[in-house]
C-alpha cells in the first residue's frame, strides 16, 4: 500500500501496432509510468492480436509486482479497423433499403451502394435489396433478407427513409437477420443525422468489419477476465475519446484512427498540450494534426474517397517521416520520400557503429520494382548497405538529442553524410542541412494550412513531435518556423500511455433548423446519456455544443472519465503549482501574474500588466484548460448565472457571439459553439440545475470572439 495509505490502483494503456504491440502501466491517482512492456503483434496467432494484448499485460504486470485487482482501467487502440478497410479484409453487405411510397423515388438511389473500391483492386462487396412499404413488412423483410444470402450476404444493414425518426423497419430487419444467424447495422444507430446516402454509405463500412471486430472483442475480454482482470475494457475510438467494449462490437467503425487518436490522447493527458500541432511521426509517414482548447480536432472520415458520418482526428498524412530516404540524380538533391529505409528493408547509417561505415561509396537503387532508381545509400567495403534517411541528416546536423529515440551514432551518420556530400559537391553537414530542409519544405505548408483554418494564434502555438522519428523532423521544422516545440516524453509508447489516460467520449449530431431552448436541453441530455452508456461515471460527464446556423446540424459532444475520484484532493496541485504553469505558458515571471477567479477545480490567471486581456485556466491536475486573449472574467454564483451571463455576453459579443466557458466545481461547460445568447442561457441554465443557487461558478469570455 503507498505511503499515504491510500489502495494501490492502476491503470493499463496498450498499443496494437502493425509490428509491436505496447503496454503501459500508470499509477491511477500521480499519472507516473511504473511498467511497460512490449512484444511483437500476434497477427497469425488462433486468438489473432488478443493473444500480443494479453502477454503484453501479463508481462507488464509481473515485471512490476502489480496483481490484476489493482487495475481499475484497462484501455488499447487499435489498427484492425483500418487495415481491415485498407487490406480489403471485409464482409459482403447486404443492404436493405426501405421507404414509403412518397419518398420511395428518392430514397432508392441513395439507399443503393455499389461495391466500395477500399484500395487499388480491393473492394468491398455489397448487394442491395429496396423494399416500398409504409410499417414494417415482416414478411416482405425476411424474403428480402433471404435473397441477400442466396447473393452471397455475410452481414447486413438496415438504412430506412426517415429512419433516424421511427426506427421500427430497421430494427425489424435487423431482428430477421439475427434469426437468420447475421450481424447487422441500422443506419440510425451510427447516426441521427439525416443525409440518407451517407448515413447508409458509413452503416455498410461499420457491418463490413463487424465479424472481424466482434471476434477480436469477443478473444480480447475473455482472455482479460481468464487473467483476473475486473475492470472495464475500453478501446480508443478514432477521435480521441474510449469506449466499452460492448460499444466496439456494435461501432466498430468508430475505431478507425485509433493509433493516432491514442498518441493525441498521450499529448493531451501526458504532456498537457492545450494548443498546438501536433505531429505523429513514424518511418514511412506522418500524421499532423491540431489540440485546440484542449480538445483534438475532429472531422469525418473518408473511405474509399467517400465522406461517412464516422467522427475522426482531422489529420494530415504525409510521405516524409524519419526513416525517409533521399534521392539524388546528377549530384543535385531531388527529393526526400517517399519510400522509406523500413520499405526498403536497411538499417539506418545512423544506427550503425562508426566502424561499419569504411570505405563508403553512394549506390542508386530502387527501393520497389516500378520506384525510380534514383533513391541512394551507401555500400561498404564489405557490400553492406546502409539507408541515408532524414534521422540520419537529424544525427549530423545536431537536431536529434541523446534521449529521442531518433538518437543514434553521429559519427556513424556523419561518415556516411561525407559520403553523400563527395556526391553532392558539398561537405557532409551542408548534405543533411540540405535534406532537412526538403522534407520541411513538404511540412511546413501543411503547417501553416492548419494554423490557418483552426485560427491558432502564432505567439501561443507549439509543435508537438511524437513517436519514434519525432526527433528527425520537429526540432527542424521549428526552427525554420521561428516556434517553440516539444519531443514527447515517452514518445516510442506514447501511444500507450495515451490509451491508459483517455477518456470516454461521445457524439451526438442532429440537424435542428433554428434550434429552441428545449432542444439544446434534451440533445445535451441525450450526449450525458449516450457518454455513460459507454461506460463513463455521470459525475464526470462534461458536454460542449456546437450549433451550425447554416445547416442547422447541432453537434454535443460528451466526455467523462471511466471511474471516479480520478485525482482526489490530496492529489491536487497548490496554487504556487498551478501559477508556475501559467506563467511558463504565459511567457511572465510568475509575480506578475493575477489570480483572476477560483472554484474547487480551477483557477484563472492573467498578466497584470497585459493589455490584451490574455489568460490561462489551470485545472486541478496542472492542465492548461483554456488559453485564451482578450478574455474578461467574472466570478458568480449559480443563482445568479442567468443575469451574469446576460451582462457578459453583452459586453463580450460586439457585433458578433461571445466565446463563453462556464466552470464549477470540477466541470468545465463549453459554450463557445453556440449561435446566440438564448441557447447559451439555456444549456447553462441546464448545466447548473442541480446546483444550490450559492454555489459558486466562474464565467469567462473572450471579446469579439
Amino acid at each position: 500500500m503507498p505511503a499515504d495509505g491510500r489502495r494501490r490502483a492502476y491503470r493499463i494503456g496498450i498499443d496494437v501496432g502493425g509490428t509491436f504491440t505496447k503496454a503501459v502501466l500508470v499509477d491511477h491517482v500521480s499519472r507516473e509510468i511504473v511498467g511497460r512492456y512490449s512484444v511483437l503483434t500476434t497477427h497469425e496467432h488462433q486468438r489473432g492480436v488478443a493473444a500480443g494484448v494479453v502477454h503484453v499485460f501479463e508481462q507488464v504486470l509481473e515485471q512490476s509486482g502489480v496483481r490484476p485487482e489493482e487495475i481499475v482501467f484497462l484501455a488499447h487502440s487499435t489498427t484492425q479497423a483500418t487495415n481491415a478497410l485498407l487490406e480489403g479484409d471485409v464482409a459482403p453487405v447486404g443492404i436493405v433499403g426501405i421507404a414509403g411510397a412518397a419518398a420511395a423515388k428518392l430514397a432508392e438511389a441513395q439507399v443503393r451502394i455499389d461495391p466500395i473500391e477500399l484500395a487499388p483492386g480491393r473492394f468491398l462487396p455489397t448487394h442491395n435489396r429496396f423494399l416500398v412499404v409504409e410499417e414494417a413488412d415482416e414478411a416482405a423483410i425476411t424474403q428480402a433478407v433471404s435473397v441477400l444470402v442466396g447473393e452471397g450476404a455475410e452481414v447486413l444493414v438496415a438504412s430506412a427513409a426517415f429512419g433516424v425518426d421511427n426506427t421500427t423497419s430497421e430494427e425489424a430487419v435487423r431482428e430477421s437477420g439475427r434469426e437468420a444467424g447475421l450481424l447487422a447495422t441500422c443506419g440510425h444507430e451510427i447516426t441521427r443525422l439525416y443525409g440518407l446516402q451517407t448515413r447508409t454509405r458509413t452503416a455498410v463500412i461499420n457491418a463490413s468489419i463487424l465479424p472481424k471486430m466482434n471476434a477480436t472483442a469477443t478473444m480480447t475480454e475473455t482472455a482479460v477476465r481468464e487473467a483476473g482482470i475486473k475492470a472495464p475494457v475500453m478501446i480508443m475510438r478514432g477521435d480521441g475519446g474510449v469506449m466499452d467494449i460492448a460499444e466496439m462490437r456494435r461501432r466498430p467503425a468508430m475505431t478507425m484512427l485509433s493509433g493516432p487518436a491514442a498518441s493525441v490522447a498521450g499529448a493531451l493527458m501526458h504532456l498537457k498540450v492545450t494548443d498546438g500541432i501536433y505531429f505523429e511521426v513514424g518511418g514511412t509517414s506522418t500524421n499532423v494534426g491540431v489540440i485546440r482548447n484542449g480538445r483534438p480536432t475532429v472531422a469525418y472520415a473518408h473511405v474509399g474517397g467517400h465522406e461517412t458520418y464516422v467522427n475522426s482526428l482531422d489529420v494530415r498524412v504525409l510521405g516524409i517521416a524519419g526513416g525517409s530516404l533521399i534521392r539524388v540524380r546528377d549530384g543535385d538533391l531531388v527529393d526526400v520520400g517517399p519510400r522509406s529505409a523500413h520499405i526498403a528493408g536497411l538499417p539506418y547509417a545512423a544506427f550503425a557503429r562508426p566502424e561499419d561505415i569504411s570505405s563508403p561509396r553512394v549506390v542508386s537503387f530502387r527501393p520497389r520494382e516500378g520506384d525510380t532508381d534514383d533513391y541512394v545509400a551507401i555500400e561498404t567495403a564489405d557490400g553492406r548497405r546502409f539507408a541515408l534517411t532524414t534521422t540520419c541528416a537529424a544525427n549530423v546536423a545536431g537536431y536529434a538529442h541523446a534521449g529521442m529515440h531518433a538518437y543514434g551514432n553521429p559519427l556513424a551518420a556523419r561518415a556516411a553524410f561525407d559520403c553523400l556530400g563527395a556526391a553532392m559537391g558539398c561537405d557532409g553537414p551542408t548534405a543533411a542541412r540540405r535534406v532537412l530542409e526538403c522534407a520541411a519544405g513538404k511540412v511546413i505548408p501543411v503547417v501553416e494550412g492548419l494554423a490557418r483554418h483552426y485560427r491558432l494564434e502564432r505567439e501561443d502555438l507549439k509543435l508537438v513531435g511524437e513517436g519514434g522519428g519525432a526527433g528527425a523532423l520537429v526540432p527542424f521544422v521549428a526552427e525554420a518556423m521561428g516556434l517553440e516545440h516539444e519531443i514527447s516524453r515517452d514518445a516510442e509508447v506514447i501511444s500507450s500511455i495515451g490509451a491508459a489516460l483517455a477518456l470516454v467520449r461521445d457524439v451526438v449530431e442532429r440537424v435542428v433548423p433554428h434550434p429552441q431552448p428545449e432542444d439544446l436541453k434534451a440533445i445535451r441530455e441525450e450526449a450525458i446519456a449516450a457518454v455513460v452508456r459507454l461506460g463513463a461515471q455521470p459525475e464526470t460527464v462534461d458536454v460542449a455544443i456546437d450549433v451550425d446556423t447554416t445547416t442547422g446540424r447541432v453537434r454535443a459532444t460528451a466526455i467523462g472519465s471511466a471511474e471516479l475520484n480520478v485525482r482526489d484532493e490530496a492529489g491536487a496541485i497548490s496554487e504556487a503549482e498551478a501559477r508556475a504553469i501559467a506563467s511558463q505558458s504565459l511567457h511572465v515571471p510568475a509575480n506578475r501574474l493575477s489570480l483572476r477567479a477560483q472554484v474547487d477545480g480551477f483557477r484563472v490567471y492573467g498578466d497584470r500588466e497585459d493589455g490584451a486581456g490574455r489568460m490561462r485556466v489551470i485545472d486541478h491536475t496542472g492542465l492548461i484548460r483554456l488559453q485564451r486573449r482578450n478574455a474578461i472574467v467574472k466570478e458568480t454564483t449559480a443563482g445568479a448565472v442567468p443575469r451574469d451571463l446576460e451582462a457578459l455576453w453583452a459586453e463580450a459579443a460586439g457585433d458578433g457571439n461571445a466565446a463563453v466557458v462556464l466552470m464549477h466545481g470540477l466541470h468545465l461547460a463549453d459554450l463557445t459553439g453556440l449561435g446566440d445568447l438564448e441557447q447559451a442561457l439555456a444549456v447553462a441554465g441546464s448545466e447548473v440545475s442541480g446546483l444550490c443557487g450559492e454555489a459558486p461558478l466562474i464565467l469567462l469570455a473572450s471579446v469579439g470572439a
